[in-house]
C-alpha cells in the first residue's frame, strides 16, 4: 500500500478531489500555505493499493496545472539615508503539483 501526498494550487483542488472521488479513491484534503508567494495550496492525500498508483498520478497530471504570475518584490528593510532600490518585477511559475508517495507500513480504517 501507498499513500500519496500532493501539495497542488488552491485552483487545482476541486477539480483534482473531484477527479479522484469520481474514480473511487478515498481523499483527505488539507488547506496549507506556500512560503515563497503566500499562495493557498491544499495537501491531498491519497491511501491506494500499488497498483492504483499510476491511476492518481495520471489524474494530478491532467488536473494540476502550472501558472506564470508577475511577482512584485518588496523592497529591502533596511536602507542607507537617501537610497532609493525599486525591486522589478518578476516572472514566477507556481502550481502544478509536487508529490510524494510513500511507502504504508499499516492502514487501518476504524
Amino acid at each position: 500500500m501507498k499513500l500519496v501526498i500532493a501539495v497542488v494550487h488552491g485552483e487545482d483542488e476541486r477539480a483534482l478531489v473531484e477527479s479522484l472521488t469520481e474514480r473511487e479513491h478515498r481523499v483527505t484534503q488539507l488547506r496549507s500555505q506556500g512560503g515563497f508567494l503566500k499562495q493557498s495550496n491544499a495537501t491531498v492525500m491519497v491511501g491506494v493499493e500499488d497498483a492504483q498508483v499510476e491511476d492518481v498520478l495520471e489524474i494530478i497530471r491532467r488536473t494540476c496545472r502550472s501558472r506564470t504570475e508577475i511577482f512584485n518584490p518588496a523592497p529591502p528593510p533596511i536602507l542607507s539615508p537617501g537610497e532609493f532600490v525599486l525591486p522589478m518585477p518578476v516572472e514566477v511559475t507556481f502550481g502544478g503539483a509536487t508529490v510524494f508517495v510513500v511507502d504504508v507500513e499499516r492502514y487501518e480504517r476504524l
